[in-house]
């Protein structure tokens, strides 16, 4: 007689793990679930919210949308299926490279997806020396970010394999920054984003280039309040302040 096998209880996620795994806040989820009816989590025997993988799933794929620029009020709705499908529909082709530079670029993603992340590191920092910083900026931070976006909206990247590129392009850039010899006084530069912008890797390719022209750069990295904004501006005796936007500034709407 076979003995009868346990029932597996369906995975579920807290919405601590969701907000780390789609980038979406716990408010926006939280939002979108009394404005949109999605998504509809259950509830723990704590009461606290859980997500059915089914659920994460398609918020990962809206995240992805957004990030292309669609409204969630647009898409909510649709199904993982015609989500994907949109997904693909929408993606635009990279401009065209020269071979060497698309093996470049190449190279660094089969770092990125085969996990080797000192070699990515080790390689971008050498990259630096070769180009200068400048150059660097230019013909590979910027083309290997969209190339990396524009993967990861195909779904061909997980988040946190996106979120381990950004890390290391940050931590080279700011090294590389590091090394500039101090400016003078003026002009003085604050940069940041509005609270509902998330992403700071355009702010810091701004900073290398503004710092390279001798400018004086404060950077308050992301998220940061308007009135704090204005506060640090005045304490700092700011000339310009720069905002970096991308299309999931407002999640919410």
């Amino acid at each position: 007689m076979l003995m009868d096998q346990p029932i597996k209880a369906p995975i579920h996620l807290s919405i601590a793990a969701v907000e780390r795994d789609t980038g979406l806040s716990k408010d926006t989820l939280r939002v979108w679930e009394r404005r949109y009816g999605f998504p509809n989590p259950e509830r723990d025997h704590f009461g606290e919210r859980i997500y059915s993988i089914d659920q994460v799933d398609r918020l990962r794929a809206i995240r992805r949308l957004m990030d292309t620029g669609y409204r969630p009020g647009k898409i909510i709705g649709l199904s993982l299926e015609d989500l994907q499908a949109l997904a693909e529909s929408v993606s635009q082709p990279a401009p065209i490279a020269s071979e060497d530079q698309a093996a470049d670029l190449d190279q660094f993603m089969n770092f990125l997806k085969s996990h080797e992340i000192e070699d990515l590191r080790r390689q971008l920092s050498q990259r630096v020396l070769r180009l200068g910083l400048a150059r660097f900026v230019t013909e590979l931070v910027a083309p290997l970010t969209e190339k990396v976006g524009d993967t990861w909206a195909r779904g061909q990247l997980e988040i946190y394999e996106e979120h381990l590129f950004t890390e290391s392009m940050q931590v080279v850039l700011r090294n590389a920054i590091s090394t500039i010899p101090q400016p003078g006084n003026r002009p003085r530069v604050l940069l940041t984003t509005f609270p509902s912008e998330p992403h700071g890797m355009g702010l810091l390719m701004v900073e290398a280039l503004l710092a390279l022209e001798g400018c004086r750069c404060f950077s308050l990295g992301v998220q940061t309040p308007v009135w704090d904004i204005v506060l640090a501006s005045q304490a700092q005796d700011i000339d310009l302040v720069v905002l970096s936007f991308s299309p999931v500034m407002n999640p919410t709407l």
